[in-house]
């Protein structure tokens, strides 16, 4: 199964597990919920997708690579007990709790969460002492003679043999008491998360073109060359980084994150292309509406390569348009909700600055353990953020009644209207725009199926879409993404890519 599919069984696998009888106990005992056991190749997301579901399911997340452990970390440290049996004492062996299950305690005490997944990365990559007890953990959920908390799902990945040579196999025993998913790449599925996160566009242009490149582990005469999506992930964060710092980004640069000298060679050529269409095409101008006549004629004579390069630099410019409006509509959704419980509480507050301060409080640590629990993502944590440095700026003074101190407050959340109107505005603007050119640039040639499907699979872009609906996109999709139409296009589009990597 791919990265996507497996996310989804682990949620409703959450699901399962958590589910609770009328007397709170689990549907099903712990004794039955068998671990999770991820195979599939180093660097495809195993650890992303667990930090999205514990986020997306409002659980807690303790993750360890497990290879970094010693035994003695992992089962506690040894001790001598005392016990008496029929009058006789005896000498026992002990163990002070594990560092991992103390991390589990740990994670509920801090964040308030008293349910989660623990993750143990590279399980099948131990060494010799700690095997046992990997084995002993996957069966009996144990480490040494301390047990798993109630409501901590195990999820554990490892490689495959044929990507580290420290993988160990294992048993019957073992497997009939574990879930088992196999992994693969999938670039397609890549993709989706890549939007998500907002991987640079040059590697999603690139990748567009090249999609065999995406992953790749060979065998030669100088060892192992690989290609990863962690690899591409990394390079996408130091990119925009280098981007910012006007740095240059040479074969040397990629090859230290993307270590196959072809592909690092061949992508470091690939970007200079881009970043000359970049220049070249003034993706902003064509946004803002002011198309120079050139540029047609240009892209009417371009190859398939440049024709891609441009729509995928239409699209990445236009999501920023998105971006913002979705950052001013999470921002103003937070305040209005702030708001609205504020409101209804003023009826029998007495003093409206110190009912103010008491919800303000509430959200501050609500908001502090959700940074505790990993609840957030990286915008959402910057919305919340920004939202409480609004509203303690925004405290009504003492003496208002509550008519008087609600308009104080009111006024700075309508400035945020504001910014939300411009936003959307802008976007829908920009949008209009991005049809203007596609369609005279490419009369509904197949660019348009790659711009319509990144509009599509877009987070922002798409929840912008539901609620400002466009015409265009609206025919365009109907047109290219249904039925045998789409599939014709999505085999040209194969077809051209083939015969372009073939030069």
């Amino acid at each position: 199964m791919n990265i996507k599919q497996a996310k989804e069984e682990i949620k409703h696998t959450v699901c399962a597990y958590l589910a609770k009888e009328e007397n709170g106990m689990y549907c099903i005992p712990s004794v039955r919920q068998r671990p999770i056991l991820l195979i599939g190749p180093p660097g495809i997301g195993k650890t992303q997708i667990m930090e999205q579901v514990a986020r997306e399911c409002r659980i807690g997340l303790v993750s360890y690579t497990i290879t970094h452990h010693t035994r003695q970390s992992a089962i506690g440290l040894p001790y001598i007990k005392e016990e008496t049996y029929f009058n006789k004492t005896y000498s026992i062996t002990e163990y002070t709790m594990s560092e991992i299950i103390a991390s589990i305690y740990q994670k509920m005490r801090d964040s308030g969460l008293k349910e989660g997944i623990l993750f143990i990365d590279e399980i099948n990559c131990v060494s010799e002492t700690l095997a046992p007890t990997m084995l002993q953990f996957l069966q009996c959920k144990t480490f040494g003679n301390q047990s798993i908390p109630e409501g901590w799902i195990i999820v554990a990945a490892g490689n495959p043999p044929e990507y580290n040579k420290s993988v160990r196999d294992f048993d019957m025993v073992t497997l009939d008491r574990v879930r088992y998913m196999e992994l693969e790449a999938d670039f397609v599925v890549w993709k989706e998360y890549a939007k998500t996160v907002h991987i640079h566009r040059a590697i999603l242009s690139y990748l567009e073109l090249r999609p065999n490149n995406f992953y790749r582990v060979e065998s030669d005469v100088d060892g192992m060359q690989f290609v990863t999506a962690r690899g591409w992930e990394d390079l996408s964060h130091l990119l925009k980084i280098y981007e910012k710092l006007h740095l240059p980004v040479n074969e040397t640069v990629i090859y230290e994150f993307l270590h196959h000298k072809e592909t690092a060679m061949d992508v470091a050529a690939y970007f200079d292309l881009f970043y000359k269409y970049q220049d070249d095409y003034d993706i902003s101008n064509i946004l803002s509406g002011n198309i120079r006549p050139q540029v047609f004629a240009r892209i009417s004579h371009a190859g398939f390569d440049e024709r891609l390069s441009v729509t995928n630099l239409l699209s990445d410019g236009l999501s920023n348009y998105f971006v913002r409006a979705s950052i001013e509509k999470e921002r103003t959704d937070l305040w209005y909700s702030f708001l609205k419980k504020y409101r209804n509480e003023l009826t029998d507050a007495k003093e409206p600055a110190i009912c103010y301060s008491r919800l303000l409080k509430q959200l501050e640590q609500t908001f502090a353990l959700e940074q505790e629990g990993n609840l957030l993502n990286r915008t959402q944590y910057k919305n919340k953020e920004w939202l409480l440095i609004k509203l303690k700026n925004g405290i009504p003074e003492n003496g208002l009644n509550p008519h008087e101190a609600f308009l104080h407050v009111k006024s700075e959340f309508e400035l945020q209207t504001d910014h939300l109107e411009q936003a959307e505005l802008a976007a829908s603007l920009a949008l209009e725009h991005a049809f203007d050119f596609m369609e005279q640039a490419f009369r509904g040639g197949q660019e348009m199926i790659v711009f319509v499907t990144d509009l599509t699979i877009g987070i922002e872009s798409s929840a912008f879409l539901a609620e400002h609906p466009s015409d265009r996109y609206t025919r365009y999709n109907e047109q290219l993404l249904i039925g045998t139409r789409r599939e014709q296009l999505l085999s040209e589009l194969a077809r051209d890519s083939e015969q372009f990597m073939t030069l």
